[in-house]
């Protein structure tokens, strides 16, 4: 799907400047070599699900937003051994297959025939299960380390195929900032950055099941036929283009409805003065959007004493390059 049949005011923006870094390699001799590497998380600025496709995803509609918050990579390829090694700080995090890092080392490999050991040490900040693209982030700046280490630099196409590959949200990370989502996420358009924000991310200690929130708010919403209709006015209505304002995201009734600790939180942010609340991805975190420290610090005492709270802020394309890649 083109960028105009998605939306049909997209300004193409720049990418070569960005990614003729990775055309620099490192170092690889006899030795090993690594790089370190910080992976962004981020929010949902809406979320609209319109249908249920022939191919068993849904159809989405939504804006991504980096944050600040970040987990830490080490990757390191090894010449003269083989296999794939993955170690995380975070003993919920499976090590094996069921890791988008690890499945990224292996597309790559096999994308490239690279004969060799890679080795990836992650350190989790972004909370599990929390509807903040962690996984897909580590996975997305694997791949971008790989490139580095290597200095096999896949084209622009090749890259987000790849990524798609490992999971929906991976090709978002090669962009940062503010970015427009089609098909089942993947499809990745760069918008025009907002102004920057404060931004409070709350994480209650428990994760939502993606899958079944899918399926669950699948039954609430569009029909097949309205996913194809992706111009109609309706898609965009809850979603804001150009501001920090209020959206909605599709899956807030499902999980609101289970937990609605999440909802009175919510609430209660928007009444102490953020420009907008909402749940990110299919949960289970909230984030709220303001526009000064102290009105996030007040912000802060609705929080109940036992969740996870990050006081991040937003991050431009621009900054998001520069963090990432120096």
């Amino acid at each position: 799907m083109s960028a105009r049949h998605c939306i049909g005011f997209i300004r193409p923006v720049g990418r070569h400047c960005f990614w003729s870094l990775l055309a620099r390699p490192l170092s690889l001799v006899t030795g090993r070599c690594s790089i370190a590497l910080p992976a962004f998380a981020k929010i949902n600025l809406g979320l609209r699900i319109l249908g249920k496709r022939p191919d068993g995803y849904h159809e989405i509609r939504t804006l991504y937003q980096t944050v600040a918050l970040h987990d830490r990579l080490s990757v390191a390829l090894i010449p003269g051994q083989d296999g794939i090694g993955v170690e995380c700080s975070h003993s919920g995090v499976p090590s094996g297959r069921g890791n988008l890092v690890f499945r990224a080392c292996e597309v790559w490999k096999r994308a490239r025939r690279f004969r060799g050991r890679i080795e990836i040490c992650l350190e989790k900040h972004i909370p599990v299960g929390s509807g903040l693209g962690g996984a897909s982030s580590d996975a997305a700046v694997t791949l971008l380390g790989l490139e580095r280490l290597s200095g096999d630099q896949l084209d622009w196409a090749k890259r987000l195929r790849l990524a798609a590959s490992v999971g929906s949200d991976v090709p978002l990370f090669f962009w940062g900032g503010r970015v427009l989502g089609c098909g089942r996420g993947e499809e990745v358009y760069p918008l025009d950055d907002l102004p920057l924000r404060h931004c409070l991310v709350v994480f209650p200690g428990f994760s939502v099941a993606t899958a079944k929130a899918y399926r669950e708010a699948g039954l609430r919403l569009t029909s097949p036929s309205e996913a194809r209709r992706v111009n109609s006015f309706g898609v965009w209505s809850r979603v804001p283009l150009e501001t920090w304002g209020p959206a909605e995201n599709d899956f807030e009734p499902v999980v609101f409805a289970k937990w609605p600790q999440l909802a009175r939180l919510k609430r209660q942010l928007l009444r102490a003065g953020a420009e907008t609340a909402l749940l990110t991805g299919s949960g289970s975190a909230v984030y709220a959007i303001f526009d000064s420290a102290p009105k996030l610090l007040r912000a802060s005492k609705f929080v109940p004493a036992t969740w996870q709270v990050s006081r991040t802020r937003t991050l431009s394309r621009a900054e998001y390059r520069r963090l990432l890649l120096g």
